[in-house]
């Protein structure tokens, strides 16, 4: 009977997830694919492109909507229990309100855990197609910067033409191993820079041990100079700011590639904060368990189910909220940004620990 029990729990609460997972993924297309017709409202297009640009996006917009969908899946599959009078049969055959939130939330747990190994590579890859694809209609096309397994590239314009700029690699503010390709407006090369380093913390590039091949009908002059100044449109703080959405990586490439993407250039602090807040999703998943168990077993007696739908979402709003001041004060130094992570977990956590002890003496 024990078994059976078990088996009915589980399959009942996982048919709600999939259930409140195709509802979000209903409202994601309606509204992500008002954005992507947004897009290409000027361009060339059929109707196809920005359909299939949002079933790229989305399926990773729900990964990071994960732990709310968990608790609205709780709080619906505990209700249907709890008015069904199923809850109460639970009792009847030896399973506490502990061991009902136990088992459900310790489900959750594993189902964190598959979603990183499994599921965040697939999402990932889906937005890295999507990010590629949509460079390519993007209005600003004229600068790009790209980080890939060759280094950093930017390319920019300048009055007289434009210009490539490639190092394979970056460590805090400074480039190394810097080439600085310069074209004129007709596509042909009219010099060809090499720097050792260059210190980028302002606009105003600082180059050092510069070797200087310039071009001129044919003509190729060579000088060398100990340091030199260039400006470009981007500084450190800006190309970082550009790497800080770490959608395109999955959770294996942070925890298998971690210490080659600092060398291509990938700020140590966001890669820890990005990878802590991939760690601490099975636990957000199983606190939210923990929540959804105490606003719907601290009674068995019948209820309306509004009132539920609305502490649901001001739930929803006040953890989601909390999540990103937590993620202000890492941002601004209040505390370290791996820390930002967890201390939703660990707070809500806290008080979820309390409101379980409760709801398990009803």
């Amino acid at each position: 009977m024990n078994k059976v029990l078990f088996k009915y729990l589980l399959s009942g609460y996982f048919k709600t997830i999939f259930k409140v997972i195709l509802i979000t993924y209903c409202f994601g297309v309606i509204f992500n694919l008002f954005e992507e017709i947004e897009f290409f409202k000027n361009l060339d297009v059929t109707i196809l492109k920005p359909l299939v640009f949002t079933s790229l996006f989305i399926p990773s917009m729900i990964i990071k909507l994960m732990p709310f969908i968990i608790f609205i899946s709780g709080m619906w599959y505990l209700l249907h229990l709890r008015n069904s009078t199923d809850l109460l049969t639970l009792k009847v055959y030896g399973y506490s309100n502990f061991k009902v939130f136990f088992i459900l939330a310790f489900s959750s747990f594993i189902f964190g855990w598959i979603i990183l190994f499994a599921l965040n590579p697939i999402t990932s890859s889906m937005m890295k197609i999507y990010e590629q694809n949509k460079a390519q209609y993007a209005r600003d096309i004229d600068h790009l910067v790209s980080m890939n397994k060759n280094g950093l590239w930017i390319k920019e314009n300048l009055n007289e033409g434009y210009r490539i700029i490639t190092s394979d690699e970056s460590t805090d503010k400074t480039l190394k191993n810097l080439i600085i390709f310069n074209f004129s407006s007709d596509g042909e090369l009219t010099k060809k820079i090499y720097s050792e380093s260059a210190d980028i913390s302002e606009n105003e590039w600082i180059l050092s041990e510069v070797t200087i091949h310039s071009i001129d009908n044919g003509l190729v002059t060579d000088e060398k100079k100990k340091n030199l100044k260039i400006f470009s449109t981007y500084d450190h703080k800006k190309i970082n700011s550009l790497f800080k959405n770490f959608d395109t990586m999955s959770f294996l490439d942070l925890a298998l590639n971690y210490n080659n993407l600092q060398k291509k250039g990938y700020n140590k602090a966001y890669l820890d904060q990005n990878l802590n807040s991939m760690l601490s999703m099975p636990f957000f998943l199983f606190i939210m368990i923990a929540l959804s168990s105490i606003l719907t077993m601290n009674t068995l007696k019948k209820s309306n189910n509004l009132s539920f739908i609305i502490v649901g979402l001001i739930a929803c709003i006040v953890v989601y909220y909390f999540k990103d001041l937590s993620l202000a004060l890492g941002q601004t130094n209040r505390v370290s940004l791996s820390l930002s992570a967890w201390i939703p977990v660990i707070t809500i956590g806290l008080f979820s620990s309390v409101g379980i002890l409760q709801i398990n003496e009803k």
